[in-house]
């Protein structure tokens, strides 16, 4: 990872704090050392909310994963909080409106572990639709078991995708090259890669498929997507996989099926609830099911994911500490711009009500400051404006700012 050209900060990079939890990919502690940040803290797994209280104290940049808890109690005791990067796809960990409240914001990697998520996708299928699970564990316990019944090639069969995404999409790809027929259900009109079609319904699609792969995010509408009923209309041994979220399948349900030979396999990586570390005791109503894989939270977890990500959230973490691009941003609106030469840059973040643009301006404009340049987005919930002014009276227009009706957030930038 190369080096970024910056412009000098008016904040010491020695007294910026970074932490970074979960065993984050050391991409993004050799990122930050290699600009001039040497206060890089890295710990391999998650922490309770009330550790993280007294671990956010004076961090300027905090970088989680999936497992690390971002609460409201969190923001409150993170006085120095400038930014969060979320090193993987989701960003539900976070508590979202406290974030934006608190003028913190939320990076993430949307598209980073696509691949490896899509490739492990079509591994499973292979594997579950010639029964693989069962047949390994024969082979372990000394069982020889070698038949063809119940084993069936990929092509010619039908894939359904739930969630027609960066994720699903790749799957839809990947699944036709082996020659297998792709149909995606999706709440958005999206346009179909290659011979894809769309269903009008998810009863459509699970009544159709004989390989079913979840895609989607975990919101109050996906929750238990795949119920009881449902599963009753699932084609006859159908195979069903989530890579996606924990919540979005009845898990009792499934086991059920399964049982009851009405589902033919399925192979989970996500649950709704999951252990905070390696080791930890785990349980889930699928265990001992024939032709099942059940995988810890892994389906982005490869070394090339991991580095992806890393360089990616590091640099918008970067972007918005040096030059206070947003771009990318689930909290603070998103602005990229360019830095001004003969200036000084101040970020301002407020509550988006109307007459703080015309405070700002009117207050600098009345002690003679002049801005070179002006830049503003909002929200449903906060505004964020970054101006260059005159180098000579930027420390006293961030005092003047500082004091603005509806100020959440000010901080000179360079």
């Amino acid at each position: 990872m190369s080096k970024q050209p910056t412009n000098p900060t008016s904040y010491p990079k020695e007294k910026i704090n970074i932490l970074l939890l979960e065993n984050i990919s050391d991409k993004a502690v050799q990122f930050f050392k290699q600009n001039g940040y040497t206060n890089v803290k890295k710990l391999n797994g998650a922490l309770s909310e009330a550790q993280l209280i007294d671990a956010v104290k004076n961090v300027h940049l905090l970088g989680i994963r999936s497992k690390t808890q971002i609460t409201e109690n969190v923001l409150k005791a993170a006085t120095k909080l400038q930014a969060i990067g979320c090193f993987c796809i989701g960003v539900n960990q976070v508590n979202l409106k406290a974030a934006t409240e608190n003028g913190v914001v939320v990076f993430n990697a949307p598209y980073s572990n696509t691949r490896s998520v899509a490739e492990l996708v079509i591994a499973l299928a292979i594997m579950l639709i010639r029964r693989i699970p069962d047949k390994n564990k024969a082979a372990h316990e000394g069982i020889w078991l070698k038949e063809a019944k119940g084993s069936f090639e990929l092509r010619g069969k039908t894939l359904g995708i739930i969630g027609y995404g960066n994720i699903g999409s790749q799957v839809s790809v990947l699944a036709e090259a082996m020659g297998m027929k792709v149909r995606f259900y999706d709440i958005e009109n999206k346009l179909p890669l290659g011979n894809a079609t769309a269903c009008k319904s998810l009863k459509e699609l699970v009544s159709t498929a004989d390989v079913i792969t979840l895609h989607v995010p975990e919101t109050a509408q996906t929750k238990n997507l795949i119920s009881r009923s449902v599963i009753k209309n699932f084609k006859p041994g159908a195979i069903l996989l989530n890579y996606a979220r924990g919540e979005v399948v009845d898990l009792k349900a499934l086991a059920e099926a399964i049982q009851a030979g009405l589902v033919g396999g399925a192979a989970i990586d996500v649950f709704p609830w999951e252990p905070e570390k390696n080791g930890d005791h785990f349980e889930t109503p699928l265990q001992g099911l024939p032709n099942v894989i059940l995988t810890p939270h892994i389906g982005g977890s490869t070394e090339e994911a991991q580095e992806n990500i890393g360089e990616d959230v590091s640099a918008k973490l970067f972007n918005y500490l040096e030059r206070g691009i947003t771009n990318g941003s689930h909290t603070v609106p998103a602005i990229s711009l360019p830095a001004v030469e003969g200036a000084h840059r101040i970020l301002h973040i407020h509550y988006n009500k109307p007459g703080v643009l015309s405070a700002i301006n009117t207050a600098l404009s009345e002690h003679h400051i002049n801005i070179v340049g002006q830049y503003l987005k909002t929200n449903d919930t906060i505004g964020y404006v970054v101006l260059d002014v005159d180098k000579k009276l930027s420390k006293q227009a961030a005092e003047l700012l500082k004091g603005v009706k509806e100020t959440i957030k000010v901080r000179m930038l360079y």
